[in-house]
């Protein structure tokens, strides 16, 4: 587009960022201005602004406000993206990019322009329901709407608004369970070829896995013995495709579901459109063959919407609630965290209510919500029923595996994508955490939100008050769950711990394990304003005391609910003539809330009644403070598996016919390839008596010629200015492109604050994790859209981030990752070897960090660690064959710098001992 066709919206804007702040008024040239001088400009009069939040950090004003274009974008394109940054603005309304941060405030006005042209256009796909929303987002005060009401034009007849535009979902006959069916390797690779695209070169590596992959979907040979392959994929084998073959076709021929399990949403994205390959977008009749799955919390709950529309939301969380009301008409699946809901909107406003508006634990009334038929997370629930494919995340997997064999949405084919992860994944489903903030969770399910709470939130009383008119036994049930709930802890907890006041058998018992983990704390953890923790052992008689009395008061809760289910299935079997389908569908889901409840107590009181006695072998258990920056936010006694693929292997395998764990990391590299012993392992087949089958497809990329390792010697560990420093000339020598993975969020924001500036007058944007107002996912798709920015992050970015080309050059390690030295840990580590499970972690994340480095055939990039003492023990972790050398930090700048060739073979591995 053409900037002198491009109308200009006549308001002044603002653009700062860490190299500096410029002005532009409605009329006349743009100037640069000081941190001061904008901050006061923004408070005077509203300017066009870019990311609001982000906007204030930089100037050190949080209560910025303004015209953001970020909300227009959001109310005039809902579902759609944008990357939240001048570049990704431009890129999204068709200008061209502003050279510089001088040019940005000129950007934002013509951008506004487009926005505003865009309204008055007829090809405007998103005209449904405009015009109401903005009626109501004037009411609430929201600063575009007036600029934005000429542009949009009164409809002739009553539009179609959210609630009455959603579609109902429709029941359908349960699937037939699927034919055993055989696939051959010539089918697997000839539906490959047709996934891949005709004239596509062939991969032999790729067409190995697949062929492995097929074999998990044979039939099964004897009850509770699933077929299991273990298939260490390296980077660009292809492995999405690789496994979607064998597994459309059998879809295809067996007619069953496969679930597709993925521990990150980035893969979860990437499957889906991967998988538009293999399956339509819909069928002739109009379902889905391929639906995502996610928990119920990343959903929109309609009724909280509603609620938050019709006053329950005041100030800017109202307009929130209208601009995510509007995204509500045009979204897929009603994803709001990690799907079509730009990640950026919820950050616009602070992060308020966008969890508030998913669907809480324990609130939902199923059938007796007026959109139970158009509800988001019920329509998935049916599609996937319904579904050749479903992606969903390694605990979703787990939670319906274990929701019994009769289940119909029991995965029996499973493909466990990032598949090192099953094994955390399993840590947590399978965990028990008896902490004062869950048990105010259950207080507020069975009894209700306490007095002068707002919210809609209701008790069983209230969700179930025509079955206890109905049936006494479940009337009287669900009566004794209410009084006996009382010994739960309720709002203020925490305070009256603090103020040595606890009221109730658990909070006593919550008051002595706080009390027990602050006296024998000697981390050093609290100086630092970290949570701490401590054995449960060793525990003196007072504290076993009260450890019986709140199990007692927990198995009084635990037996009326009891009680409750069984009346609740009775009910189900013989039903009242008043009792409709919906009802029924209700009281079905009151059934499985209380299944979970009631396994949840179960797990509570066995680790009450075991404190005190011989340590069960089986199990890890401690107390703990959580803390966040000095702050307490929960107290509590934890309980997990010493290890988790063993109710895995009985919850999902058993009940598996095939299962396939697949990984770029699935096991250890030695000295003479992969070591297959902890990946075996850790995959829980043991526990069942299968000998899984392993596949090693190794990665096609010539890392050798392409990676290099430099291990710098002489930044001392815990100089944190010489940290910072190094970190900054070596984004400086890449031109940007830099991935910082850092063990400490300490360490990371000190390293930002030192060096942002810097960096940024040099025209090299600095990103971190924890300090920028923007969601973790955003700031990746911020990094990915400019080559000269760098982004700082800790795990989450080690692991699943996929950054392909020149906007990642360079990873830089702060530190060696060593696992943190918790209770839990020490236990694994004594049952596994001692330094050796230790070195597996280290290796383990050292490679999916360097696994982030090469990602496309023609990626190049140097992985740095700061470490003087790098164990030479752990250099496996890197592919055969990429040099690894210590030096310097001025040699490795140099290197990095120049762009010099690097050596390799025999020569690179006599330079990594020296």
């Amino acid at each position: 587009m053409s900037c002198d066709t491009v109308p200009v919206l006549p308001l002044p804007a603002l653009h700062a960022s860490h190299s500096g702040s410029w002005l532009r008024p409605a009329k006349g040239d743009t100037r640069g201005i000081s941190k001061g001088e904008a901050a006061m400009a923004a408070a005077d009069t509203p300017h066009l602004i870019l990311n609001a939040p982000l906007v204030a950090t930089r100037l050190g004003y949080p209560d910025l406000s303004g015209l953001d274009l970020l909300e227009l974008f959001a109310f005039i394109h809902p579902a759609k993206f944008c990357v939240p940054t001048p570049k990704g603005l431009a890129h999204a309304v068709g200008l061209p990019e502003p050279a510089d941060g001088a040019e940005v405030p000129e950007l934002l006005q013509r951008a506004a322009g487009v926005l505003l042209a865009t309204c008055e256009s007829a090809e405007w796909e998103a005209r449904e329901g405009a015009w109401s929303i903005l009626q109501s987002l004037a009411r609430s005060r929201w600063q575009w709407a007036q600029i934005v009401a000429p542009h949009v034009a009164k409809p002739d007849r009553a539009e179609k608004w959210l609630f009455s535009r959603l579609p109902e979902w429709e029941e359908a006959p349960e699937r037939a369970q699927p034919g055993q069916v055989l696939i051959g390797e010539e089918a697997i690779h000839g539906q490959l070829e047709r996934l891949v695209g005709e004239g596509s070169e062939r991969r032999q590596g790729q067409r190995d896995y697949a062929r492995d992959v097929g074999s998990i979907f044979a039939p099964r040979e004897r009850h509770g013995r699933p077929h299991v392959l273990l298939a260490q994929a390296g980077t660009g084998i292809g492995k999405t495709l690789g496994y979607l073959a064998p597994a459309s076709l059998w879809a295809e021929r067996s007619g069953g579901t496969v679930w597709v399990s993925t521990y990150t949403k980035n893969l979860q994205r990437q499957l889906r459109g991967e998988s538009r390959r293999a399956w339509p977008e819909r069928r002739a009749d109009g379902s889905r063959p391929v639906v995502v799955r996610k928990g119920r919390e990343n959903y929109l709950c309609l009724l909280n919407l509603e609620d938050a529309l019709q006053g329950g939301f005041g100030g800017r969380s109202a307009i929130l609630a209208q601009l995510v009301a509007r995204w509500a008409g045009y979204s897929q699946d009603g994803d709001m965290i990690g799907g079509d809901l730009p990640g950026w909107l919820g950050t616009l406003f602070r992060g308020r209510a966008i969890r508030s508006l998913t669907d809480q634990r324990g609130e939902c009334v199923y059938a007796g919500c007026p959109h139970y038929r158009k509800c988001f997370i019920e329509r998935a629930a049916r599609a996937s029923a319904q579904a050749d494919l479903v992606i969903a995340n390694h605990a979703l997997v787990m939670v319906n595996a274990a929701r019994g064999r009769d289940h119909a949405q029991r995965p029996t084919r499973i493909l466990f994508d990032e598949g090192h992860h099953v094994f955390d994944a399993a840590d947590s489903t399978f965990a028990a955490a008896l902490t004062g903030q869950e048990a105010v969770e259950l207080r507020r399910w069975i009894v209700g939100p306490e007095r002068g709470t707002k919210g809609r939130r209701r008790g069983l009383a209230a969700r179930l008050a025509d079955v206890a008119s109905y049936d006494d036994a479940g009337g009287e049930a669900i009566e004794a769950a209410r009084e006996a709930a009382d010994a739960l802890p309720g709002d203020g907890w925490l305070q009256r711990l603090n103020e040595n006041a606890p009221s109730g058998p658990l909070e006593h018992l919550l008051a002595a394990v706080r009390a027990l983990t602050y006296a024998r704390d000697e981390s050093g953890a609290l100086d630092a304003g970290y949570g701490i923790e401590t054995e449960a052992a060793g525990l003196e008689g007072d504290f076993i005391e009260s450890a019986q009395a709140a199990a007692q008061a927990l198995a009084a809760i635990r037996q009326p609910l009891i009680k409750l289910g069984i009346r609740l299935e009775a009910m189900l079997e013989d039903a009242p003539d008043w009792l409709d389908a919906q009802g029924r569908a209700r009281i079905d889901g009151a059934r499985f809330s209380l299944s979970w409840r009631i396994d949840t107590l179960a797990a509570w009181e066995a680790l009450l009644v075991r404190l005190g006695g011989p340590a069960d072998p089986e199990f890890v258990d401690w107390l703990a403070v959580d803390r966040n920056d000095a702050r307490e936010f929960d107290v509590g006694l934890h309980r997990r598996f010493l290890d988790p693929m063993k109710p895995f292997s009985r919850v999902v395998l058993e009940g598996a016919h095939g299962v396939m764990l697949t990984s770029a990391t699935l096991c250890d590299r030695g000295e003479e390839g992969p070591d297959w012993g902890d990946a075996v392992q850790r995959s829980g087949t043991a526990h069942i008596a299968v000998q899984p089958r392993l596949a090693d497809a190794a990665s096609p990329f010539d890392y050798a010629a392409n990676a290099q390792v430099l291990i710098v010697t002489d930044v001392r560990k815990g100089d944190l200015a010489a940290l910072a420093g190094a970190y900054a000339r070596i984004i400086e020598a890449c031109g940007g492109g830099v991935l910082g993975l850092f063990t400490a969020i300490r360490r990371m924001r000190a390293v930002h604050g030192r060096i942002a500036d810097r960096l940024a007058r040099g025209g090299l944007p600095l990103y971190a994790q924890h300090v920028d107002p923007i969601d973790t996912g955003t700031l990746v798709d911020i990094f990915r859209d400019d080559p000269l920015s760098s982004l700082l992050g800790t795990d989450a970015l080690r692991d699943g981030v996929d950054v392909p080309g020149d906007s990642l050059r360079c990873v830089v390690m702060e530190q060696v990752p060593w696992p943190k030295p918790s209770i839990l840990h020490r236990a694994r580590r004594a049952a596994a070897g001692g330094s050796v499970y230790d070195d597996r972690i280290i290796r383990m994340r050292l490679a999916q960090a360097f696994g982030r480095l090469i990602r496309r055939q023609g990626d190049r990039g140097h992985f740095v660690v700061l470490s003087p003492a790098f164990p030479s023990r752990l250099l496996t972790a890197f592919p055969a064959g990429v040099p690894v050398t210590r030096l310097t930090l001025d040699e490795a700048l140099q290197r990095i710098a120049t762009g010099v060739s690097w050596p390799v073979g025999a020569a690179a591995k006599e330079d990594e001992h020296q």
